[in-house]
């Protein structure tokens, strides 16, 4: 047999360990361009997702604000309601509180002329009980001690005498 020389380019370990790298390198070429492509596509999922998370949370913050703002405007108007409902109270109690010292004025009024009238009549009837008692009274001590003319014309005098004293 005859022994053949190895060399380099004749060993089979030369030729499949460069079978072997370039396998490799080509495969791992294409895996590292594929796993490139599926991390990049990853990476660009994940920044979409930031974005829309960023968004959202600016649509949310500008909600946020919106409510605060419609907040202080709920508030605020229930602060002027409730101003113009005391004083609406307010207004209305003082009104109520004149109409009442009015009402009160007018009743005394009317209870003072009723005691005015009151009082009037019972002093023309007194005066008018009086006159007519001091007429009787006339008449009889002029009728028991004067007669005649005379006790006519003394009757008459003191009758109008007294009734011009009494009104």
């Amino acid at each position: 047999m005859a022994t053949q020389e190895v060399t380099f380019l004749t060993d089979p370990y030369t030729w499949t360990t460069l079978s072997f790298v370039l396998v490799v390198g080509f495969g791992g070429f294409k895996a590292v361009k594929g796993i490139s492509a599926a991390l990049d596509k990853r990476a660009q999922k994940i920044s979409d997702e930031l974005d829309e998370a960023q968004r959202l949370r600016e649509e949310a913050q500008e909600l946020l604000a919106n409510y605060q703002a419609k907040q202080r405007e709920a508030l605020k108007e229930a602060d002027e309601i409730r101003a113009h409902a005391k004083a609406e109270a307010d207004r209305m109690l003082e009104s109520a509180q004149a109409e009442l010292k009015a009402a009160l004025k007018r009743r005394e009024q009317q209870a003072l002329d009723r005691i005015s009238n009151l009082e009037s009549q019972a002093i023309a009837e007194v005066r008018a009980h009086v006159a007519e008692i001091a007429a009787k009274a006339t008449t009889a001590l002029v009728s028991d001690k004067v007669s005649g003319a005379k006790a006519d014309e003394l009757v008459d005098s003191a009758i109008a005498e007294i009734k011009g004293r009494l009104n």
